[in-house]
């Protein structure tokens, strides 16, 4: 099948003088810094025992920050970073998929101007972030803490914001000096798309790679899982050096490949028991 691609092009705003700003991070941030361009931001809070991630990429003129936490104290830490890089960068924010834990930061980047660009499919109503904030005070252990409705100081100053920009095919970013491919990439769910920047051989999976975690099948069926086997597949043939999951630590060189191999492998099982 022959996939249609549209190409996205935003000014570039360049300060030639400030192009330290991005080259001379210490080396011993590795953890954070990727590559060049590429950054991850990791272990952001959400539901015991998961955690989300999120990261950016610094192009010349702008910064494309890929999914923003589960509520506005996630977005904030997100945004510091992405600002402090190239303080002088245009924001534009992607997200991978439609559930709360990548999207909840988006009223927070809305609120300073930043477009966000998401699935055309991502509509969530005022009802089901409500009945997340109440499924995430429910799963509170302490009883104490749960009658107090102590996920309200989780999601503080937390509103519901879908994408203002929507993407319904692939798509390419251009960020000065390179390039974002927006891959669609549904399975985990139908809005789930991936971040690939072949410069820096760097990628963005959101939830069609979990590590370490076993990946979640709740949203989906049967059929979801053989579409996510699919994207696994395209995932599989851009070979990354570095891929940063949807939840768990960033897999580098052949780590990569055991992780898609182990999501695959619960996939299969799961289709197979399902039959």
């Amino acid at each position: 099948m022959t996939r249609q691609r549209s190409q996205v092009r935003i000014p570039k705003q360049r300060d030639e003088g400030n192009q330290a700003s991005l080259y001379t991070a210490p080396r011993d941030n590795a953890g954070m810094r990727l590559s060049n361009r590429c950054f991850a931001v990791t272990g952001l809070g959400y539901s015991a025992p998961w955690c989300v991630n999120a990261g950016f990429v610094a192009g010349d003129g702008v910064t494309l920050v890929v999914d923003t936490g589960g509520n506005t104290l996630a977005a904030q830490t997100v945004h510091g970073y992405a600002s402090a890089v190239r303080p002088e960068n245009v924001l534009r924010v992607i997200n991978t998929e439609k559930h709360f834990d990548h999207i909840g930061g988006n009223g927070f980047f809305r609120e300073q101007g930043v477009d966000v660009w998401g699935h055309v499919g991502i509509a969530r109503s005022a009802d089901e972030f409500q009945a997340e904030i109440a499924e995430f005070n429910a799963a509170i252990p302490n009883a104490a803490r749960r009658g107090r409705g102590e996920a309200s100081a989780f999601f503080h100053a937390t509103r519901l914001a879908n994408p203002n920009r929507q993407i319904d095919q692939d798509t390419q970013f251009d960020l000065g000096g390179c390039t974002a491919e927006i891959l669609l990439t549904p399975g985990h769910t139908s809005t789930n798309l991936s971040v690939w920047v072949p410069e820096d051989g760097v990628l963005f999976a959101g939830d069609c790679l979990t590590s370490e975690y076993l990946p979640n099948l709740e949203a989906g069926t049967t059929a979801a899982w053989k579409i996510w086997l699919e994207s696994l597949q395209r995932l599989e043939a851009l070979r990354p050096a570095i891929a940063v999951p949807g939840h768990g630590p960033v897999a580098r060189g052949e780590d990569f490949q055991r992780v898609v191999d182990r999501v695959r492998r619960v996939l299969e099982d799961s289709i197979n028991r399902s039959v």
